[in-house]
């Protein structure tokens, strides 16, 4: 009973980022529901008025409540990720980090998710139509810490998978967020270039850049997962020393 318990163990936070996910899809998916259903309307002066609306548009109507709640959610479960994998290899139940350059990376990837999560609850609340500079500066600071994060996520994971080149799930989570925030934030640049340029391509990198987050964000159940069955201390650096000496000598 206590080992299928412990084969269970993971359950608990595999779902953060699950629940995340989940929530902005949903809320994204709602917002763009409503403003078809209400027959595409523009939301006056202070929207980018294109064919394409943009979200902040649609979550300064009606939806506000829904907006901040989604973006709430989503916010706290991205930090939450992110500390929660950074304990986990602490703790030695991932894969470790083996040297002082990837705990720096893991923790500043942590902080990068508490600042655009801190960003994206705070745009929500400052919308666009009543608070419109702030609006735009959080929506600056939830990118730039996303990408952040997302950085030096991708440079931790990197490192981590060159050490322990045998273990195929690092170099798979690895090339996952690589892939992924690449995309993202070639998006970004480019949104940011149309959105001054033609607002209609630029709403519509806004919802691809949006729905791509999902993407990210269930990248890391993949990561988290990797714990199911592993002992607290079992993956620390001393322990896979033991186990690496304890292996040349059966070898010799």
């Amino acid at each position: 009973m206590a080992i299928f318990s412990h084969q269970r163990h993971h359950w608990a936070y595999v779902w953060i980022p699950i629940a995340g996910a989940f929530m902005w899809f949903a809320t994204l998916w709602a917002m763009l529901i409503t403003w078809l259903a209400t027959g595409r309307p523009h939301y006056g002066k202070f929207s980018m008025n294109g064919k394409v609306p943009y979200i902040s548009d649609i979550g300064a109507d009606i939806l506000k409540p829904l907006f901040i709640v989604g973006c709430a959610i989503t916010a706290v479960s991205f930090f939450l990720t992110l500390f929660i994998e950074r304990y986990l290899r602490h703790s030695g139940r991932l894969m470790p980090n083996m040297r002082t350059r990837e705990r720096v990376c893991g923790t500043l990837a942590v902080l990068g998710s508490f600042i655009g999560g801190a960003g994206l609850i705070l745009l929500s609340i400052f919308d666009t139509k009543r608070h419109s500079s702030l609006h735009r500066l959080f929506l600056l600071i939830f990118m730039i810490g996303v990408a952040l994060s997302a950085v030096f996520t991708i440079i931790e994971y990197r490192w981590i998978s060159k050490d322990f080149r045998g273990v195929r799930q690092l170099k798979v989570g690895y090339w996952m967020k690589a892939i992924i925030a690449g995309i993202l934030i070639v998006l970004a640049i480019a949104f940011a270039v149309e959105l001054f340029n033609n607002v209609d391509v630029g709403g519509i990198l806004e919802w691809c850049i949006a729905f791509g987050f999902t993407v990210y964000l269930l990248t890391f159940y993949f990561d988290l997962r990797q714990s199911k069955g592993v002992h607290k201390g079992e993956l620390r650096p001393e322990n896979l020393n033991r186990r690496r000496a304890w292996s040349m000598r059966r070898r010799v």
